[in-house]
């Protein structure tokens, strides 16, 4: 979704030897005075591919003076790697590497002025990635997966029963070197799911465009490995400033563990909101939170101060 004042370009990185497709939007170059731009890596939420809306934040972001590097997890839409769907959270946290690393190489930004931003189940990846990497400038984190065991909880008894079924025997499969057995991500209520509230199947399946390289599945075995996963934890070791947008009526990724880490941040402003976990990627909400997180921006990575 490319402006008259930005320009999207396709590229493509290599994550473990295997092709992850991109989109870098460049500003125009009035927009920072000549100045190369500070760069956000961005990248989608559970089993979401980058033409789920990301688009509209890369745009609104790069129309404001900052390049984007926007990418697929291996294994999802556009990007390579088989078995396809395959959700493995080590894996994508490779591939956040990759992509970091690759956004420091580019010659068209400014690879010291680095930003992370991530939703949903990125919005976990990126708080465990700031911890570790002391090169990181600023962390935006929307609509958070911050805790493992409170993001299960939050699926309904009858379906957690049946993706806890399907991970073991996905999981026993994958030993003999099976095809992954795959579920639904979003699905009706009390069905097999990873997300089966009221408001997930919608509120996902809206996110998606014609044309779209996005399937509506993933490798069952990820309902279990959920749990082992808590990049809340990981906030108190984040020494650069952490924007944390919380969805109070958040069906997926429960409010209040994410206020409880946000909390406990060293540099963390938090705004909320009395949204559902879908509503913040469009409409009145989706304004209200691009413009907090351009303040945000602003504020830490202040285009002037670019050199």
């Amino acid at each position: 979704m490319p402006t008259p004042t930005t320009t999207r370009t396709d590229l493509t990185f290599r994550s473990a030897d295997t092709p992850c497709a991109a989109w870098l939007y460049s500003p125009a170059p009035d927009t920072v005075s000549g100045r190369l731009p500070p760069v956000i890596v961005m990248a989608h939420g559970l089993g979401a591919v980058k033409d789920m809306r990301l688009d509209a934040f890369a745009t609104r972001f790069c129309t404001a003076g900052y390049a984007c590097l926007v990418f697929d997890y291996r294994h999802f839409g556009e990007s390579g790697g088989e078995p396809r769907q395959l959700l493995d959270i080590d894996k994508q946290l490779d591939d956040w590497r990759a992509a970091i690393g690759f956004a420091r190489t580019l010659d068209s930004v400014d690879g010291r002025q680095l930003i992370l931003w991530g939703s949903s189940f990125s919005g976990g990846h990126v708080l465990t990635l700031s911890a570790e990497d002391s090169g990181v400038r600023a962390v935006m984190s929307q609509c958070p997966f911050t805790d493992g065991l409170a993001s299960v909880l939050a699926v309904n008894p009858v379906s957690s029963l049946q993706v806890t079924l399907l991970s073991l025997l996905d999981i026993a499969g994958s030993w003999f070197g099976a095809q992954p057995l795959l579920l639904n991500t979003a699905s009706s209520p009390f069905t097999a799911g990873l997300m089966t509230a009221a408001d997930a199947m919608p509120g996902y399946l809206a996110l998606v465009p014609e044309q779209s390289s996005f399937v509506n599945k993933v490798a069952a075995r990820i309902g279990l490995n959920i749990l082992r996963y808590y990049p809340g934890r990981k906030v108190k070791d984040i020494h650069v400033p952490v924007l944390f947008c919380i969805c109070q009526k958040d069906s997926v990724a429960p409010a209040r563990q994410t206020r409880r880490y946000a909390q406990q941040a060293r540099l963390g402003e938090i705004l909320e909101l009395d949204l559902g976990h879908f509503d913040i990627y469009g409409g009145p909400a989706f304004e209200q939170v691009v413009e907090r997180q351009l303040a945000f921006l602003s504020s830490h990575i202040p285009l002037h101060n670019n050199c």
